[in-house]
């Protein structure tokens, strides 16, 4: 059986639209885009990379999968790009049809909490989400998330999408924390008390 792990960027008022580009993601009007970007730092690859493991694909949601594919295979050296097309993609959407335009791509069709259960059965090692928010809220609802990577920017922005919106309820436990030398806090939750 797989584990679904969420790795994200937030901001202390857990707003997780748009931390990589300033039009990454302009929904309602977001004029904060490309926030994360001044507080990169590497040991959040080296601790992606740890918690994503070998044995991993990548499950995402429309909105993030087309935004994705529609920056990284034009990113040229870059060893994300490699890693990301060439690891299987699972992507949850009623309104995308198949063939997929990303190579190593699977259409999950339907509910995507079903689809996902049924990926989770059957999939060993783990099932990554990166951005992806209504997904995660979809997930977060059925119990099928089994942890947390948080990128926690000390920042407040006041405005924008969240990863934990309104009726979002559960516990966590907390299993690791890192600090970076840009002060954003990696923190690592366990989602099965």
């Amino acid at each position: 059986m797989a584990d679904v792990v969420v790795i994200n960027h937030v901001t202390l008022d857990g707003v997780m639209q748009a931390p990589a580009r300033p039009d990454e993601d302009t929904r309602d009007g977001f004029a904060h885009g490309g926030w994360a970007i001044p507080r990169n730092d590497p040991l959040m690859a080296a601790k992606i990379g740890e918690r994503m493991g070998d044995d991993r694909a990548f499950l995402f949601g429309r909105r993030t999968y087309e935004d994705f594919y529609d920056v990284w295979p034009k990113q040229a050296d870059n060893p994300f790009t490699e890693a990301l097309t060439n690891t299987h993609k699972f992507v949850a959407s009623t309104t995308l049809t198949d063939p997929l335009p990303w190579s190593n791509s699977t259409l999950l069709a339907g509910d995507a909490a079903t689809s996902v259960a049924e990926l989770k059965r059957q999939a060993a090692g783990k099932l990554v989400i990166f951005g992806s928010g209504n997904l995660i809220a979809t997930l977060m609802a059925a119990d099928l998330i089994d942890e947390y990577l948080l990128m926690i920017h000390p920042l407040v922005l006041g405005e924008g999408h969240r990863l934990f919106g309104a009726g979002n309820h559960t516990d966590l436990r907390l299993i690791d924390t890192t600090t970076t030398t840009s002060g954003v806090l990696i923190a690592t939750y366990d989602a099965h008390l």
